[in-house]
C-alpha cells in the first residue's frame, strides 16, 4: 500500500505544506534530493521533524524505507521491507513502538498511487486533493550506522483501512492529516497519548483520483506522464474475440415460401410462383417481377412438346442455372440423344483387351469390324 508517490515540492516549501509557517526551520542533507513524478522505496525525500535541541523544526532529507537502528552493520539494507507500517500494531512491534515518543515525523507529497487489481492486470489511480494542496501524510524514522559508520536516516509511512470512498480500489491507505492543528499534534511530543486519535482513514469528499498509464509499474518512469490521465476501456467496447464468436441465427428474418390449399389438401411450393386452384393451365403466377421468371415462354413450350419425350424443365428452365453455377445434369444427355456410360459399359471396354494374342492383330473384338477388315486383301 502506498509505494509510489510525486513529489516535486522543494524543501523551503515542505514547512508552509504542513502547516508551519512562522517557525523556523533548518535544512540536513537537501542535497541528496531530487524531485520526481514517480518515487519509490530507498529514494531521498524532505520529511518535517521536530529540530532536536530546538524549538523549531527542521526539514531532514532521508530515505523511504525504515531501517531499524538494532539492524547488524554488515547487513544490506532493504527499503521496500518497511516502506509501510500499519498503524493499528505499531504499538506491538519493536522497530515501530520505540520511536513513537520522539521520532514522529510528516511527509508532504503532491498525489500518491495506488493500483486496481482488474483479473490478472493491475490498473494504478492517481490520487490527490482536488484543489492542488499537498497531502501530509503520518510518518516514523529512525537512524542506522552501517559498517563503514557512516548514519542512514530512513522513514516509513504508516497507513489505516481505507475509507468508504476508496473501498472499491484497496483495503489499505496512508494516514492523512488534513489540517495544520493535526499535523502539529504530531510533531507536539508531550501529546503521545492523543496520537491515536489521529490513526483513522480520511473521509473527506475533496480527495479525488482518475486512470494513469500502466508505465508506472516502471520505477524508471519519471515526468508529466505519470499523471496524465486515461481512459479506460468500457465493458462495451467490441473487441477482435466478437468477430470469431459464435452466431446465431435470427429466425425473425426467415422467409417461408408461400403454400396455397390444393382441392385434394395438398399443398404445393414453387421458388418465385405460387400455384393456386387446380394448378392447371395458365395458373402459375409470379409472385415478384425477377429475371429469372420467363412464364410466358414455358405455356408455348409445353403446348409444342406434348406426347414428346423432352423433360420441359430439363430444357428450358434449367438454362440459368447451367451459366450460374455450371452444373451439368443427366437428363440432358437423354435430350440430345445421346445416352451416359453405365457400368456395363465401361466394364465391357475394359475387359475387351483380355486374351488378345500376337495372331488376333487385326481382327475384331467379339466379331466386331475393324479398319483392316473394310481395306484388307478380298
Amino acid at each position: 500500500m502506498c509505494g509510489r508517490a510525486r513529489c516535486t515540492l522543494r524543501p523551503d516549501d515542505v514547512p508552509r505544506a504542513c502547516g508551519f509557517q512562522n517557525s523556523s526551520v533548518t535544512t540536513l542533507q537537501t542535497d541528496r534530493y531530487r524531485p520526481s513524478y514517480n518515487v519509490s522505496p530507498g529514494r531521498y525525500l524532505p520529511v518535517l521533524r521536530r529540530d532536536e535541541g530546538e524549538a523549531g523544526v527542521c526539514v531532514h532529507c532521508m530515505k523511504w524505507g525504515l531501517i531499524s537502528s538494532f539492524t547488524k552493520k554488515t547487513e544490506k539494507p532493504d527499503h521496500f521491507r518497511m516502506f509501510n507500517a500499519r498503524s493499528e500494531s505499531i504499538g506491538e512491534k519493536a522497530s515501530f513502538r520505540r520511536l513513537i515518543p520522539k521520532r514522529r515525523c510528516l511527509l508532504a507529497v503532491e498525489g500518491f498511487y495506488e493500483w486496481k487489481k482488474e483479473g490478472s492486470k493491475r490498473q494504478p489511480y492517481y490520487i490527490y486533493f482536488k484543489d492542488q494542496r499537498p497531502l501530509v501524510f503520518a510518518a516514523l524514522y529512525d537512524s542506522w550506522t552501517n559498517s563503514e559508520g557512516e548514519v542512514l536516516y530512513t522513514f516509513t509511512i504508516l497507513t489505516t483501512r481505507c475509507s468508504s470512498a476508496l473501498e472499491w480500489l484497496h483495503d489499505r491507505m496512508p494516514i492523512i492529516l488534513g489540517s495544520e492543528n493535526s499535523s502539529d499534534l504530531w510533531l507536539n511530543e508531550s501529546s503521545t497519548t492523543k496520537v491515536n486519535d489521529l490513526l483513522v482513514p480520511y473521509e473527506g469528499s475533496d480527495l479525488v483520483w482518475y486512470p494513469v498509464t500502466p508505465d508506472m509499474g516502471k520505477t524508471a518512469f519519471d515526468g508529466p506522464e505519470c499523471i496524465k490521465e486515461i481512459k479506460l476501456k468500457t465493458e462495451g467496447t467490441t473487441s477482435i474475440s466478437n468477430f470469431f464468436s459464435k452466431k446465431t441465427t435470427d429466425t425473425k428474418h426467415i422467409v417461408e415460401p408461400k403454400h396455397e390449399k390444393i382441392s385434394d389438401e395438398s399443398t404445393v411450393s414453387v421458388v418465385g410462383f405460387t400455384c393456386s386452384g387446380d394448378c392447371g393451365g395458365n395458373s402459375m403466377k409470379a409472385d415478384t417481377p425477377t429475371d429469372d421468371i420467363r412464364s410466358v415462354k414455358e405455356e408455348n413450350l409445353e403446348e409444342d412438346t406434348k406426347g414428346k419425350d423432352i423433360n420441359v424443365d430439363a430444357t428450358k428452365t434449367s438454362t440459368k442455372g447451367e451459366e450460374r453455377y455450371g452444373i451439368k445434369r443427366d437428363h440432358e444427355l437423354y435430350a440430345t440423344g445421346l445416352k451416359p456410360l453405365t457400368h456395363q459399359t465401361i466394364e465391357t471396354k475394359s475387359n475387351s483387351k483380355k486374351g488378345r494374342t500376337k495372331n488376333d492383330a487385326g481382327k475384331g473384338v467379339k466379331g466386331q469390324p475393324t479398319l483392316h477388315s473394310y481395306f484388307g486383301t478380298k
